[in-house]
C-alpha cells in the first residue's frame, strides 16, 4: 500500500481494535530485551549542531478562559501533587505544531520504553513510534482523527511501524481516570480497543465527559469482565505506572502533548512535537526505512 493511501470511513479502525491485544502486544521484559535500559550504547547525546532549542508554545484557547482556568489550575495543582513535585515540575501545555528534532540529547531508551502500553503492531516492525498523550488533550484528539489512522493503515498494518502510548497528564484529574481505565482494560488484553474508544467519545477539555458511568459504559461496550474492571479501578492498580510515565515525560523535557519519539532500525531517535500532519510522519518514516 502506498504511504499516502487513505482508508474509507469504515476502515479507520482496523479489525484488531475490536479484538484482544494478544496479537499486537509485547510485555515489558521483551521491550527491555530489545532495547536495554540505561546502557551506554542506548543513550543519545546530540552534537552541538543538533542540540534541540527550547520550544515555548502558548495554548491560545487557554488564555481566553481567564479567571476560570486560574481557579481550575489551583484545584488541579493539589491533585497533581500526587503525580509531580509541583515545585520542580515542568509546565506542560498542548502543542499544535513544532520542530522535528534529531537525536534529542541525553535520551535513554528506558525513559521511552518503560511504563507504557502494549505495542500496537508487529513486534518485529523496524520502526518504533512512542506517543506521549492525554485523553482530554484537543491536539491529541486531532492527531487521532486526522493522522493516526493513516499511520496505522499504511505503516502499522504493513509491518513497518509499531506504536506505544505513554501517559502525560496535562489537562486534569479526569485524564488520570481515563488513563487508568485504559490500563485496566489492558489487564484483559483490550488496551488499544479502549484507547481508541476514549478518543472516539472525546467531548472536549475539562467538560466532564470522563465520568465513572461513561468509563464503565465503554468497558461494557467492549464486553470486558466488569467485576475485574471495577476491582482494578477501585484499587487504583495502575496509578504507579501512570506516575512513572509522567516522570519519564518530565525527564525527557517534553513541553506538551502530543509528543512523539521515533526509534529507527539503527537506534537513531527523532523527536516530533505536536499534532503534525501525516506527511511529516511519512517523511521521517521513509527516511529511516531507507537507511
Amino acid at each position: 500500500m502506498e504511504p499516502n493511501s487513505e482508508p474509507n470511513e469504515n476502515e479507520k479502525l482496523p479489525d484488531f481494535f475490536s479484538g484482544k491485544d494478544e496479537i499486537i502486544r509485547e510485555n515489558q521484559d521483551s521491550q527491555k530485551k530489545s532495547y536495554p535500559a540505561n546502557s551506554t550504547e542506548n543513550s543519545f547525546k546530540s552534537n552541538g549542531e543538533n542540540t534541540p532549542k527550547k520550544i515555548k508554545r502558548i495554548h491560545a484557547p487557554s488564555i481566553g478562559i481567564g479567571a476560570g482556568i486560574a481557579i481550575s489550575c489551583l484545584v488541579l495543582g493539589i491533585f497533581l501533587a500526587n503525580f509531580t513535585d509541583v515545585k520542580d515540575s515542568l509546565v506542560f501545555e498542548e502543542i499544535p505544531s513544532a520542530d522535528i528534532i534529531q537525536n534529542p540529547k541525553k535520551l535513554s531508551f528506558s525513559l521511552l520504553l518503560n511504563n507504557g502500553s502494549p505495542f500496537l503492531g508487529s513486534v518485529d516492525a523496524p520502526l518504533t513510534l512512542i506517543e506521549f498523550g492525554d485523553y482530554q488533550c484537543s491536539f491529541c484528539k486531532r492527531h487521532s482523527d486526522q493522522t493516526n489512522h493513516l499511520i496505522i493503515k499504511n505503516y502499522v498494518e504493513t509491518g513497518k511501524v509499531k506504536i506505544m502510548f505513554k501517559d502525560l497528564i496535562v489537562v486534569g484529574e479526569d485524564s488520570v481516570s481515563a488513563a487508568h481505565a485504559a490500563h485496566c482494560a489492558k489487564d484483559q488484553e483490550m488496551f488499544w480497543a479502549y484507547h481508541f474508544t476514549l478518543y472516539n467519545n472525546w467531548n472536549g477539555e475539562g467538560t466532564g465527559w470522563i465520568t465513572n458511568d461513561n468509563l464503565n459504559r465503554y468497558a461494557v461496550d467492549l464486553e470486558l469482565d466488569m467485576n475485574e474492571f471495577s476491582e482494578c479501578m477501585s484499587d487504583n492498580r495502575w496509578d504507579d505506572l501512570i506516575l512513572a510515565s509522567q516522570k519519564d515525560g518530565e525527564a525527557l523535557g517534553i513541553g506538551g502533548t502530543p509528543a512523539f519519539f521515533l526509534i529507527g532500525p539503527s537506534d537513531h531517535v527523532t523527536k516530533i512535537d505536536g499534532a503534525q500532519p501525516y506527511n511529516v510522519f511519512t517523511e521521517v518514516f521513509e527516511a529511516e526505512l531507507a537507511k
